[in-house]
């Protein structure tokens, strides 16, 4: 990607008391260099504030250019928030995996649904999946120079028939061979493999997985873990594709496979190395491996222990619960139908609390066309259908995973303020554990 196509970067807040802050900063403003360097992105940016001086270009709301010089602090931040990570556009994805999310929406939302990124950078800041197909040479150069890692990558399959069918890319079989590479730069990666019933499942799970644990190793593990994530389809997809739904006796044979697996890793390696995602038991009908199970939760943004961190984040806080409240309150919490019993714990501890009434509404996703959903699927049109004519009592508990980050915006673009009109019921987006308990015991506003 050439210099010309980066653009300014955009800045949306300034932190208060900051450097950004004390000499001048407005938002709006746009960072153009640092020390005669045009950042690509926030790594650049990053990287080039960790001098102790700086030369900056700014052009302010007005479009003039101004150019600061400024002594801090080695590592030291300016305080600056901008709008977007990436100062010279996403690197998109060109795989066309039968399974890819953004291929499974309804036309006509918000354009931002539809971006289909594999973009390295993205992996390392945020944690996302890439697939390492769409890496130029210059970009693995990078990767190697910058020292990025651990990444995130999409593996679904070591043997390349079975990727490239997978991803439908010819490239996508050189998994392995980009494995050495990360293996001889003495960089990290945590894998996740998307199991499609009867494409990448069984021998070629296997297969997989021991391919994998062959990059594991004591002093620096190239491979450090490994997610297994049923795959999610929903009534989107189109119409003829080789993807079927997984089962819950497809889901006992898995857990019990894989549990072969971990055992061997176990004594092989001395940890579990690859994990299941929640999803898999809640198919299954089966109970949550305990917390010990889940080691320092390396694969926790793929739903593998979530649901475990979160009951042992509940419980931490339970103890603040106090034994009454006054006026009493009822109120309506809605998670996904996949986590009803799982959070049946939850409910009955909060219930104890003399005064206080939560119902849980446990929802399925009638908008995707899932009949197990887990939470972060869950739409407006959901919610609307699934809680319209229910006693919503004074206010509605909402999970914020459902939401747009930082905003009030579902899935299908409905927003909150929008369905808190529909349903005549205040609605309550919560982040974490402690926002929930705070809601249920303090008054509402």
């Amino acid at each position: 990607m050439s210099e010309s196509t980066i653009r300014p970067a955009l800045i949306t807040a300034i932190l208060p008391g900051s450097i950004a802050a004390e000499v001048g900063f407005e938002v709006g403003d746009r960072l153009v260099s640092i020390n005669q360097q045009q950042p690509r992105d926030l790594i650049d940016y990053q990287f080039l504030c960790a001098d102790e001086v700086l030369d900056l270009e700014v052009l302010d709301a007005a479009g003039h250019l101004h150019h600061l010089q400024l002594e801090k602090d080695y590592d030291a931040d300016l305080g600056l928030e901008f709008e977007s990570a990436l100062f010279d556009g996403l690197i998109q994805c060109n795989n066309h995996c039968p399974f890819c999310f953004i291929d499974q929406q309804p036309p006509g939302k918000r354009q931002t649904l539809y971006l289909k990124d594999d973009d390295y950078r993205l992996s390392f800041l945020y944690g996302s999946y890439l697939t390492l197909t769409n890496l130029s040479p210059r970009e693995w150069q990078r990767i190697a120079q910058m020292r990025l890692s651990p990444l995130y990558v999409s593996v679904h399959a070591t043997e390349p028939a079975v990727r490239s069918r997978l991803l439908k890319n010819p490239r996508a079989g050189q998994i392995l061979e980009q494995l050495r590479w990360f293996q001889a730069q003495r960089l990290q990666i945590h894998a996740q493999v998307v199991l499609c019933p009867g494409i990448n499942d069984g021998k070629h799970l296997q297969q997989t997985l021991l391919d994998l644990a062959q990059f594991y190793t004591a002093d620096l593990p190239t491979v450090a873990s490994v997610a297994v994530v049923p795959v999610g389809l929903t009534r989107f997809r189109p119409e003829v594709d080789e993807l079927v739904p997984v089962t819950p006796a497809e889901a006992k044979a898995v857990i019990q496979q894989v549990r072969s697996l971990q055992q061997q890793f176990q004594q092989q390696l001395g940890t579990l190395f690859a994990w299941l995602a929640d999803e898999w038991f809640l198919i299954a009908g089966e109970a949550l491996p305990p917390e010990s199970h889940y080691e320092d939760y390396p694969q926790i943004g793929n739903g593998v222990g979530s649901i475990r961190q979160f009951l042992k984040q509940f419980q931490a806080v339970a103890p603040t619960l106090p034994a009454a409240i006054s006026p009493p309150r009822r109120l309506t919490w809605v998670v996904g139908n996949a986590v009803e019993q799982a959070f049946q714990p939850i409910l009955e501890r909060l219930n104890q609390v003399k005064g206080l009434t939560v119902e849980l509404a446990a929802l399925r996703s009638d908008y995707w066309g899932q009949s197990i959903t887990v939470t972060g699927l869950l739409t407006g049109h959901d919610l609307q259908l699934g809680l319209q004519g229910r006693n919503l009592g004074q206010g509605i508990l909402l999970p914020a995973l459902m939401l747009k980050a930082g905003d009030t915006c579902f899935l299908d673009d409905l927003t909150v303020e929008q369905l808190s009109r529909d349903l005549a019921t205040p609605i309550w987006p919560l982040t974490d554990v402690a926002a929930l308990v705070q809601a249920c015991i303090q008054p509402l506003t």
